[in-house]
């Protein structure tokens, strides 16, 4: 009974996007989250609603759908529909639909992209030849460019034919070529309304050619300089041009946000060890199987920190107070160097810090790791004392919290650091190294000192 109110409730959805001309009372996301519970409770009524759903929305929700539910999609809708679909997007997601399609059944995709008319299959042939972290991969054809020596009226003209016929969607700026179709400058519409229409680009751009100047990307920019440059001045498009400087398309700032919040999912989900495409898939297998390789990696690295253990079981045996606070030490050092390994790793991926100023990240996140060390070294060293009423063993446990801590503030900053040098995603296998050396160092000190200072 309660899962019929739930479908209920996303056949509601549904019907409320549909009777709203507008759409704005429900997301593509939220559409497509409703398809995915009614394809898993009833097949029929799925394919019911991807009927009524116009073909002019069915590409936008069917990006949001992960490659399980996208199988469904292609199964249930005719081929022709699928072709309009194709061709109702942009031409970035069109790209990207094809390229998921292709994934999932390859010769459907190029049934889809055949049917396409000539332009459109060359506008996706072309966006596919770019690497997928670079500006090209992701920026869209449709733009509205004008040439420098036309008049302005005429190109208003024209971007209001090409508005009504739904060749452009989402206009922010009049971008201006000059020979060969380069960029030369880069107009709001804001901007072009108080332009006399009467002359020329040319004309009125005469004396303030400064005030006009693009900030633009090459298409083989990589995608995380693309970003930086959003952030940093707060742009709503930025055009992208070859080496020559021609025109070829635009970023919009809903396309980069994108790829922003995909690079923080994946960061969050390497962090921990997970693999971000298994846990998005919902396929049991495939998510135990990538979350129990990195908890196999997990299980030798836990195994070498027991050995450093067994290395001092006299020890532990003589001082049974020993076995009670050593997990504190290595606790408080696997914390602390998580919190800087996450730092660090989002500061690497933001562009806030390079290989240029390591020496300063690594001296700030030692410094700040050596307060908190000296700090909960005296709290904990007097716990210690009052607890057990062994002075030394309070001096003891304060010095390895000393030295564990700054362990883990200097590894914690200097893992991900090398990974970048190595070329590999710092936030893969950074967590499993980290705790590592935090267990080890803290482990090793605790029960070194202890074995040189309290064991006669």
């Amino acid at each position: 009974m309660g899962k019929e109110r739930d479908i209920n409730h996303y056949i509601e959805l549904i019907e409320e996007f549909l009777s709203d001309p507008e759409h704005t009372t429900q997301s593509y996301s939220e559409v497509a989250r409703s398809l995915k519970k009614i394809v898993k409770h009833d097949e029929t009524l799925f394919e019911v609603y991807l009927q009524k759903i116009p073909n002019e929305h069915l590409g936008d929700i069917a990006l949001e759908l992960p490659e399980k539910y996208l199988k469904d999609f292609l199964e249930y809708l005719p081929q022709n529909d699928l072709v309009e679909v194709v061709e109702e997007l942009d031409s970035d997601d069109a790209t990207d639909l094809i390229q998921e399609i292709e994934e999932i059944d390859s010769t459907k995709a190029d049934e889809i992209l055949a049917a396409l008319d000539e332009e459109d299959q060359q506008e996706i042939k072309k966006l596919r030849k770019y690497d997928e972290a670079s500006a090209g991969a992701i920026m869209q054809t449709e733009l509205f460019s004008a040439d420098f020596n036309e008049v302005i009226q005429d190109a208003i003209n024209r971007l209001r034919e090409e508005k009504k016929s739904g060749e452009l969607t989402n206009i922010h700026q009049v971008f201006i070529t000059g020979t060969l179709k380069r960029l030369i400058f880069a107009i709001s519409l804001e901007d072009l309304l108080i332009f006399d229409f009467t002359k020329t680009f040319k004309e009125v751009l005469a004396g303030c050619e400064e005030d006009f100047k693009p900030r633009y990307i090459q298409d083989d920019e990589d995608l995380e300089n693309v970003a930086n440059l959003f952030k940093e001045h707060d742009l709503s498009v930025v055009p992208v041009v070859d080496h020559q400087g021609e025109l070829l398309g635009r970023i919009t700032s809903d396309d980069i946000y994108d790829v922003m919040q995909e690079s923080a999912t994946e960061q969050i989900y390497n962090l921990a060890g997970v693999d971000d495409e298994a846990e998005e898939e919902e396929n049991f297998f495939e998510a135990g199987k990538k979350r129990g390789s990195w908890l196999f990696v997990n299980l030798l690295t836990a195994i070498a920190a027991s050995l450093v253990i067994q290395m001092f079981d006299q020890t532990i045996q003589s001082f049974v107070a020993l076995a009670i606070l050593m997990p504190i030490v290595a606790s408080m050092g696997g914390n602390a160097g998580t919190q800087t390994l996450t730092v660090t790793v989002r500061r690497l991926a933001l562009g806030e810090i390079d290989l240029d100023n390591a020496k300063e990240t690594i001296k700030k996140e030692v410094v700040l790791s050596l307060a908190n060390g000296f700090i909960f070294a005296i709290i904990l060293g007097l716990i210690s004392y009052f607890w057990f009423g062994e002075e030394l063993l309070g001096f003891i446990i304060a010095i390895s919290m000393v030295i564990n801590l700054f362990a883990a503030g200097f590894f914690g900053a200097v893992i991900p650091l090398v990974l970048k040098r190595l070329s590999v995603d710092p936030a893969v296998g950074s967590t499993v190294i980290l705790t590592t050396v935090t267990d080890v160092v803290g482990f090793f000190s605790f029960l070194g000192l202890a074995s040189w200072i309290l064991i006669k």
